[in-house]
C-alpha cells in the first residue's frame, strides 16, 4: 500500500512540474502592452497573406501568450512619412481594442520609423526595439547618392524602378500608401540621419559607436544587429547583400548596415552572425547553421519585455 502512494504522489508532482512548465511556456512572451512589428525599406506585412516579411516570428512569438500586430506602411518613403502612416495604424488598433501602449519593434528603415513615432506621440509607446537599423545612415545609401547624384539622367530611372517596385509591393499586401524611394533614400543617407536625429534625438548614443539611453519620457530603448553578409549558400538574397558589404570597406556590417550605426538604447548586442535580412528570419528561414535563431532571440525579448512589466 505505501508503495502505491509512493508512486501516486510521484506521479502527482511529475504532473504538477509537467503542468508549471507548460503554463510557464504558453505564457514566455505574453506582454503587458502588445507586440507591433514594422517592416523596413520594400517591406511588407504579407504577400497575398501568404508569405510574412517576419518569417515564422509572429505565429512564435504568439505560441507563448503574446498579441503580436503587423502593419504595413509605405515599402519607400521618408522615416517621418512611414511614422505618421504607424501613428494611424496604432491609433486605429487603440480605439478598437483599447490598448493603451505599444511594444514597438522595427527592422532596418522600421527602427526610425519607430523611433518617429515614440518621439511625437510617446503616450503610445512602451518600448522601441530596433533591429539592424541604419540609425546614423547605411553607407550603402551615401553610395547610391554618390553613384546617382541629383541631376544625373539614371537618378530618375532608378527611382522610377524602385517606386514600381515599392507600388508592386504594395498592392501585394493590400496598402495603398505612397511610395517615394527619393525620398527613403535621403532618410538612410548619413546626412538625412543626422537630421533626424538631431530632430528625434531619444536613444541615440552620445558617443561613436556607445550605448543610448536606456529610459527616455518612460520608453525602454533597445537595439542588436548582425555582422555577417555570407550565410547560407542556398539563400539567393546573400549574393546582393555581399555587393552591398564592398561599400563598407574594413567595417563590420551585415550587407546593408554598419554595426555601430545598429547602435540604439541599450545595444543587446550588435554581432550575431546575422546578415540583413536573417534578422528577421528572411529568406525562407534561411539563416547560418551556426548563429543564433532570429525567432528563438525575438522570443527571448518578449520575455524581457514581460520581464520589465511592458
Amino acid at each position: 500500500m505505501f508503495a502505491n502512494l509512493a508512486r501516486c504522489a510521484l506521479a502527482a508532482v511529475v504532473l504538477c512540474c509537467v503542468s508549471v512548465t507548460a503554463l510557464a511556456q504558453s505564457t514566455y512572451t505574453k506582454t503587458r502592452h502588445p507586440i507591433v512589428l514594422v517592416h523596413g525599406l520594400l517591406g511588407f506585412d504579407s504577400l497575398l497573406g501568404v508569405y510574412d516579411y517576419w518569417y515564422g516570428i509572429p505565429a512564435e512569438l504568439r505560441s507563448g501568450g503574446a498579441r503580436v500586430y503587423v502593419p504595413t506602411v509605405s515599402a519607400s518613403n521618408f522615416s517621418e512619412v512611414r511614422g505618421e502612416q504607424l501613428i494611424r495604424e496604432l491609433d486605429t488598433l487603440r480605439a478598437i481594442h483599447g490598448h493603451s501602449r505599444f511594444n514597438l519593434i522595427g527592422h532596418s528603415h522600421g527602427g526610425p520609423t519607430i523611433r518617429y513615432v515614440a518621439s511625437v506621440r510617446p503616450d503610445l509607446v512602451a518600448s522601441v526595439t530596433s533591429i539592424g537599423s541604419p540609425h546614423t545612415g547605411s553607407k550603402v545609401a551615401d553610395g547610391l547618392n554618390a553613384t546617382l547624384p541629383p541631376g544625373s539622367a539614371l537618378r530618375p530611372i532608378v527611382a522610377g524602378f524602385v517606386n514600381a517596385l515599392s507600388t508592386f509591393i504594395a498592392v501585394l499586401s493590400g496598402n495603398s500608401d505612397p511610395q517615394n524611394a527619393l525620398g527613403a533614400l535621403a532618410s538612410l543617407s548619413a546626412s538625412g540621419a543626422a537630421t533626424f536625429n538631431a530632430r528625434h534625438p531619444q536613444g541615440m548614443p552620445s558617443t561613436a559607436c556607445g550605448q543610448g539611453a536606456a529610459v527616455v519620457n518612460g520608453i525602454r530603448y533597445y537595439s542588436w544587429g548582425g555582422t555577417a553578409v555570407l550565410t547560407h549558400v542556398l539563400d539567393a538574397s546573400d549574393p546582393l547583400l555581399g555587393a552591398g558589404s564592398l561599400f563598407f570597406g574594413f567595417e563590420q556590417n551585415d550587407g546593408l548596415v554598419g554595426r555601430c550605426s545598429s547602435h540604439l538604447g541599450v545595444v543587446l548586442r550588435d554581432d550575431y552572425g546575422w546578415n540583413h535580412l536573417d534578422q528577421v528570419n528572411q529568406v525562407l528561414g534561411l539563416t547560418s547553421w551556426f548563429a543564433s535563431s532570429p525567432k528563438a532571440v525575438l522570443r527571448a525579448h518578449a520575455n524581457r519585455l514581460q520581464n520589465a512589466g511592458l
